[in-house]
């Protein structure tokens, strides 16, 4: 029996099963994908290589999320069915569907995306490094994980990529996907804490090497 990846185009199969959790079951059933479908396989498109977070234009706001969240947001474009992740530079899509639970649900449509929303795939966030001071303790993260910390601070909530420098804040909810939230947890963020950061951004020069995140 084999993958569905493995076979060539032009060719007819019948789904024969389908391996994964409900929300993927549920998710190709919408598709019109089930044991015993005839699939007529038509073409086969090259495969976007995303780096860092992405820059999204959302309900009239910018939004920047990183690759695992983008993943579980499934759009509507023309007449395809993808993922955000799987979007290029400039197309635009209706969200038809958001699969990553509750407390996903809850997170991103605190940041105005919910099903029925267009959304406009703007760029990959830039290559800088956020640099925050705490207690005596400089953390620094990438653009993708700083999206995923929202706090209070100069009168607004909002995710802490958007802080100017020399803002502080307070941190009111991080994330709770579990790879986001290990590394924000040890870096010493954790939700519920009362921290005040003061923040600079430090951008990433061709000198400087990029640091991993």
């Amino acid at each position: 029996m084999r993958l569905l990846s493995d076979v060539e185009v032009e060719e007819k199969v019948t789904v024969k099963r389908i391996e994964g959790g409900k929300e993927v079951i549920d998710h190709l059933e919408d598709l019109g994908i089930r044991e015993g479908v005839v699939l007529h396989i038509l073409a086969q498109t090259p495969t976007h290589e995303h780096r860092g977070a992405l820059r999204l234009l959302a309900a009239g706001k910018e939004v920047i999320l990183g690759q695992g969240m983008a993943e579980k947001i499934y759009m509507e474009k023309g007449d395809a069915m993808l993922s955000l992740l799987e979007m290029e530079k400039g197309d635009k899509g209706i969200v038809k569907a958001l699969k990553g639970g509750k407390e996903f649900t809850s997170w991103v449509t605190d940041l105005g995306i919910d099903e029925g929303v267009e959304i406009e795939f703007w760029a990959h966030a830039s290559d800088h490094t956020l640099i925050f001071e705490t207690e005596g303790k400089t953390v620094k993260m990438g653009e993708g994980l700083a999206s995923r910390v929202i706090a209070e601070y100069g009168g607004k909530t909002g995710k802490i990529n958007y802080m100017k420098e020399g803002e502080s804040g307070t941190i009111k909810r991080i994330t709770n996907e579990l790879s986001a939230r290990k590394k924000l947890e040890g870096l010493g963020i954790k939700e519920g804490n009362r921290y005040n950061f003061f923040y600079h951004r430090k951008f990433i020069a061709c000198t400087y090497q990029r640091e991993i995140h």
